[in-house]
C-alpha cells in the first residue's frame, strides 16, 4: 500500500490535477479538502477525468470535503477548478494498493 499526500495552491480562475491517475496500483481511498478561513467564501469544482468541467461536484460554503472509498472508486484524474475570486489551498489524500 502507498499513501500519497498534496497540497496545492488554486489560483483564482484557474484550474489544475490535484489527484493523479495511478499507473501501477489501484486506487482505494481518495480526500480532497479545500482549507481555508470559515468564514471566506469560495467556489471549488471538482471533475473526474473532465478539464472541461462539463459535469463536477461542488465544495462551497459548509461543504469543504470530499471523499471516497472502496475496490471500485474513480481512478482517472481529478481536477479542482477555483471558480472564486479568492486563491485557495487543496489538500487531497489517496491510498494505492
Amino acid at each position: 500500500m502507498v499513501q500519497t499526500l498534496r497540497s496545492v495552491k488554486i489560483m483564482a480562475g484557474t484550474k489544475v490535477i490535484v489527484v493523479e491517475k495511478p499507473h501501477i496500483l489501484h486506487r482505494i481511498f481518495f480526500s480532497l479538502g479545500v482549507i481555508l478561513h470559515p468564514d471566506e467564501w469560495y467556489d471549488v469544482r471538482i471533475s473526474f477525468d473532465d478539464p472541461e468541467f462539463t459535469s463536477f461536484f461542488y465544495l462551497s460554503g459548509a461543504r469543504k470535503w470530499f471523499e471516497a472509498e472502496g475496490a471500485d472508486i474513480f481512478q482517472g484524474n481529478i481536477w479542482a477548478y477555483n471558480a472564486s475570486s479568492t486563491d485557495v489551498w487543496v489538500s487531497s489524500t489517496e491510498i494505492l494498493h
